[in-house]
């Protein structure tokens, strides 16, 4: 556990661990959302744990990636997929990506004061089409077309940049997040252990581990 004599104190711990580990990406496709992460999890220079999915499943059209500490994720993960599913069953039709997004935005913004030390990435498809959205720890909310976070993120972004296209579809993205991930667990020690893809569509969820790249 950890004081904090000051908002202040908490802000720098916060920036402090949001740098220092994992590589998450999200990018906008045509014909979908294609969402990816490495499996390593970090305390400082110790590896505690070599696979863990940061690509979590809010519905069957929505997903979030996590970055920051696995604690605080895991609960806004729960809280998140809970509402969701509670306003499916309420409603009789599933919650849209920028409302489930604006749902976690609240969640963080409520607790700004002490905010959860979390980065997430929410990414899915409604009648609107694909959304792809980020958000900070203080709930910070912004509409992307490609976006990378965590300690590889500037490796990975290197690769989205040089690489994407307006109008790629899914199957065009995949191996380019593919080569961004790779690119990110290269060179950054807090990312490795393989990697997870997920891939929102009009399909469907599903979910693609490394494994299948051979």
């Amino acid at each position: 556990m950890a004081y904090f004599k000051t908002l202040d104190d908490k802000i720098r711990l916060n920036s402090k661990v949001l740098r220092s580990g994992t590589t998450t990406i999200g990018v906008l496709c045509g014909d979908g959302v294609v969402l990816g992460a490495d499996r390593r999890v970090t305390a400082g220079h110790i590896i505690v744990h070599k696979k863990v999915k940061k690509i979590y499943k809010l519905d069957d059209h929505l997903a979030a990636t996590m970055a920051g500490v696995v604690a605080d994720a895991q609960q806004i993960m729960e809280i998140a997929s809970s509402n969701i599913k509670i306003y499916k069953y309420s409603t009789g039709v599933p919650m849209k990506v920028k409302a489930a997004a604006t749902l976690l935005s609240n969640i963080l913004a409520s607790a700004r004061l002490f905010p959860y030390i979390i980065q997430v990435l929410i990414g899915g498809v409604d009648s609107s089409g694909p959304r792809l959205f980020s958000l900070d720890p203080f709930g910070t909310l912004t509409e992307e077309k490609y976006v990378a976070t965590g300690s590889g993120s500037p490796m990975a972004l290197g690769v989205l940049e040089d690489s994407l296209r307006p109008g790629m579809t899914v199957n065009e993205v995949i191996p380019i997040v593919v080569r961004a991930i790779k690119a990110a667990m290269k060179r950054d020690p807090a990312s490795g252990e393989g990697f997870d893809l997920v891939v929102v569509s009009h399909e469907g969820y599903k979910e693609i581990p490394c494994e299948s790249f051979k």
